[in-house]
């Protein structure tokens, strides 16, 4: 149960980030922290819950370009604190994500929130950046033994890259995971480019993550 500090140090936070108060989001973690807050807790709510209200101002151009570096600056003051004291949420287990955004997309925040939620859950990212050539994908899977390959397209010019993709990944690696994401990305686009799975935020692409690792491990692939 989230106790009445918990409560007030997470809309800290969320605060914190929305209006980029790199400072002031350093100083509530630390405060988390010596309050014997959980920092998992801190991290998904606080964090990720105040990057979820800056990716909708970017959607809403109430946020461009300059103000979304200023939230992932504050929130990235804040990860750095938290992360060496955040807990295993789940006993399956972390495993290792190929992460990008699709050639010809520049759009990162969500890309940049995703990885930031895996790392603090204690995920390995190869984060390859936006703009990504396909066959980065590709060779980064095959050298890293990645378990799931995540790719981000916010234009559907650059959604099209996504279904090439996918079947150059396979065939190089039957058993990995892909999991789809971006403004662009429906259930109808993820069953008809043959990917796994998509997520409508960071902290639902980690569930999300998690049962497909699972599914992995226990062979069901």
């Amino acid at each position: 149960m989230v106790t009445e500090k918990e409560k007030e140090i997470i809309a800290g936070l969320q605060d914190a980030v929305i209006h980029y108060k790199v400072d002031r989001c350093r100083e509530l973690a630390q405060e988390a922290l010596d309050s014997g807050c959980d920092a998992y807790t801190m991290t998904m709510e606080g964090l990720a819950g105040g990057m979820q209200v800056v990716s909708q101002k970017f959607d809403t151009h109430e946020y461009f370009v300059p103000e979304t570096l200023l939230c992932a600056k504050a929130l990235y003051a804040a990860l750095d604190l938290l992360k060496p004291h955040i807990k295993a949420q789940d006993d399956r287990g972390t495993g290792e994500v190929v992460l990008g955004v699709m050639q010809g997309d520049v759009h990162d925040l969500g890309k940049n929130l995703i990885k930031a939620i895996f790392e603090a859950a204690g995920w390995t990212v190869h984060d390859l950046g936006r703009d990504v050539p396909l066959k980065n994908f590709v060779e980064t899977q095959l050298k890293t033994d990645s378990d799931i390959v995540m790719m981000s397209a916010m234009m559907t010019t650059s959604m099209i890259g996504i279904k090439k993709l996918i079947p150059m990944i396979k065939e190089k690696n039957p058993n990995v995971k892909i999991m789809i994401g971006g403004g662009v990305i429906s259930e109808k686009v993820v069953d008809d480019f043959g990917a796994d799975n998509t997520a409508d935020n960071a902290p639902n692409a980690l569930r999300e993550a998690m049962d497909m690792l699972e599914a992995i491990r226990s062979g069901a692939v």
